[in-house]
């Protein structure tokens, strides 16, 4: 008489991995395991997703060898029946792990770990922890010091008047002096001021640089851009810029 996985105890995994060998390799292993009480396979998001509707599992595993793996785990993290879902195979690189990070795993295992930190890895996975080898959390902590100077260049000792940040966000639009003068009513000559003044305040000398820190400030905090279509106070709309995930 066969047992449902469904009705034992145990942690369950997902392995999402387009080359079937490794597939199939990783989930025999796996089955071998007495933590693992149960483990399947999935060839790309779509199979997995179907396999998630059709049980939960505790962890999903996705391996960076996937085409298209970032997209998998945003759709992954994205399923409500999806467990935490865990980057196999990083190379830990800084982009590569704020990336993942981004799009919500909740473990990394690096290329060169061996299969008993994997195991680790989906046990933390399991009891809601993530467990990051030294070099994915060196990664991560830079991360968060860039932000926090991104942050730091807004809302320290050089942090912009109002007007200031209406005149960047017209500067973000492209605008020239003059237009800026005509769409606020104010002289060119008091443009140039605040130009001058704003671009003394977050350590840049030129326009382009100033417009570049601020849609960066979008992508980090979801902030929108003060739009001004005369007389008045600005009115506000979203950002055009995308947001990466």
């Amino acid at each position: 008489m066969s047992t449902n996985p469904d009705d034992m105890t145990g942690v369950s995994v997902l392995v999402v991995d387009d080359v079937r060998l490794c597939r199939d390799n990783l989930v025999a292993s796996l089955h071998r395991e007495p933590s693992i009480v149960y483990a399947d396979g999935a060839s790309d998001a779509e199979a997995a997703l179907r396999a998630l509707r059709g049980r939960h599992f505790a962890v999903v595993l996705v391996t960076m060898r996937a085409a298209n793996s970032l997209a998998i785990c945003r759709d992954l993290v994205a399923a409500a029946a999806s467990g935490p879902v865990v980057a196999l195979a990083v190379s830990g690189g800084d982009d590569e792990v704020v990336a993942y990070a981004e799009a919500g795993v909740s473990g990394y295992l690096l290329r060169d770990q061996p299969y008993a930190d994997l195991l680790e890895v989906i046990a933390s996975a399991a009891q809601g922890e993530t467990l990051c080898p030294p070099r994915v959390a060196a990664a991560l902590m830079r991360r968060v010091g860039t932000l926090a100077d991104e942050r730091h260049s807004w809302t320290g000792t050089g942090r912009l008047t109002p007007r200031e940040r209406e005149i960047l966000g017209l500067i973000e639009q492209g605008m020239s002096n003059k237009e800026i003068a005509r769409r606020l009513f104010i002289e060119v000559r008091t443009v140039k001021n605040h130009v001058h003044n704003l671009l003394e305040k977050l350590k840049v000398h030129r326009r382009g640089e100033a417009a570049a820190m601020l849609r960066t400030r979008h992508r980090v905090s979801g902030d929108r851009v003060p739009i001004v279509d005369g007389p008045g106070p600005p009115r506000q709309v979203p950002d055009p810029t995308p947001v990466p995930i």
